[in-house]
């Protein structure tokens, strides 16, 4: 295995209404109206990429925010909202002082990153606060083996003795997470405690490139790589959806598990590649490269749209959202999330350095591009 593939999995993997007719939950109906339901939420974390914009539509629904970070991250989603929260400092490794003695609604565990934090804050809140609400991953379910992604898969807790130095970084990543919803749930209890496993996150604030490149790349246009076979799936969430259908389930109080995973339907990862294509006005030649061995040679392995072809990774994108559906997860379009994310990504909020690095740093997939399409035509001759 490569570096940059073993930077690629450990970094990957690291890293949702009801009316007279009830809607499609393909079709995302935008709520913005006051909740009856007025809340004191909680969150831990808030300043990077999914806290803003929960805060964003709580404060929109009536709510009342108090976020706890170390005070370090300066928010670049909805800066102007951060004046109408209150702003807790601490540190969840040791110091926690700023959270006793205080009462909420409901907390969101956006920032669990050790099992240990998740349960110090747990056991600190759990006389003072309602439900805890824990953002976890779609990792707690690697390796991606077999046919059965629902909440019921069972979970690893330890990483196994048999797991290559290359493969430990993925699944502590799992393990920490599934060890942290244990934690939330063994000191709240099942009845008060709401588990949320996202798939990859996607659109305005997107820390990663994952996404961004994709958009970045096909703006170019020309000659296109699209790697893997044309039956393949992707699976991802845009934020914007995550973060709303988490406030709901708060307001509710749907407690539980939950996969957090859209668009909603089977989206081949060609359709995705065309969907963002239709938002540019270029001229693109696509070209398939979909021999394994080709792309595990050349090390294109992870660099498309969240599939990795490799066993270990082949259900990544076949998580189970039936529940998450039921209990109010709702969809934007894919153009929706692409028009977004290019709004965001040609604003201020996004560095040129960034934006020029995507497509013209030393790491960007695209500076390889034509040496790989000249071993892909001579190796189809």
């Amino acid at each position: 295995m490569t570096k940059s593939r073993r930077e690629f999995l450990g970094i990957s993997m690291m890293l949702g209404l009801s009316s007279v007719i009830e809607a499609s939950p393909l079709q995302k109906l935008i709520d913005f109206k006051k909740s009856d339901k007025k809340l004191k939420i909680l969150i831990l974390g808030g300043t990077s990429f999914l806290g803003p914009h929960q805060i964003a539509y709580a404060l929109k629904r009536g709510h009342e925010v108090s976020i706890f970070s170390r005070g370090k991250t300066k928010p670049k989603i909805h800066p102007e909202l951060f004046s109408e929260v209150e702003q807790l400092t601490g540190d969840r490794e040791d110091n926690l002082e700023a959270l006793k003695n205080r009462t909420w609604d409901v907390v969101i565990d956006n920032s669990g990153r050790k099992t240990k934090w998740t349960e110090d804050t747990a056991k600190l809140l759990v006389d003072k606060v309602g439900y805890y609400m824990y953002t976890s991953s779609v990792s707690v379910y690697y390796p991606f083996t077999g046919d059965d992604f629902s909440e019921t898969r069972s979970v690893l807790t330890e990483i196994p003795e048999n797991a290559t130095e290359d493969e430990k970084p993925t699944y502590a990543y799992g393990v920490m997470k599934a060890t942290s919803e244990l934690a939330a749930m063994n000191t709240f209890g099942e009845d008060r405690s709401i588990i949320v496993r996202p798939h990859l996150i996607v659109g305005p604030g997107d820390p990663t490139n994952r996404f961004p490149y994709w958009l970045a790349r096909i703006e170019k246009g020309g000659d296109f790589i699209i790697p893997g076979k044309t039956d393949e799936v992707v699976q991802y969430i845009d934020v914007r959806d995550l973060a709303e259908w988490m406030i709901r389930l708060a307001e509710n109080k749907t407690t539980g598990i939950y996969n957090g995973a859209g668009p909603g339907f089977e989206l081949t990862t060609n359709a995705f590649v065309h969907g963002i294509h239709a938002s540019y006005n270029v001229p693109i030649n696509y070209i398939q490269i979909d021999d394994f061995d080709f792309l595990i040679e050349n090390s294109i392995i992870g660099i498309q749209p969240w599939v990795v072809q490799l066993p270990e990774y082949a259900g990544m994108s076949k998580t189970d959202t039936s529940k998450a559906i039921a209990s109010g997860l709702t969809f934007r379009s894919l153009s929706d999330t692409v028009s977004a994310t290019k709004t965001w990504w040609y604003s201020d909020a996004v560095s040129q350095e960034r934006r020029d690095n995507i497509l013209n740093g030393e790491r960007s997939f695209m500076k390889r591009e034509q040496d790989i399409l000249e071993k892909w035509s001579t190796r189809k001759k």
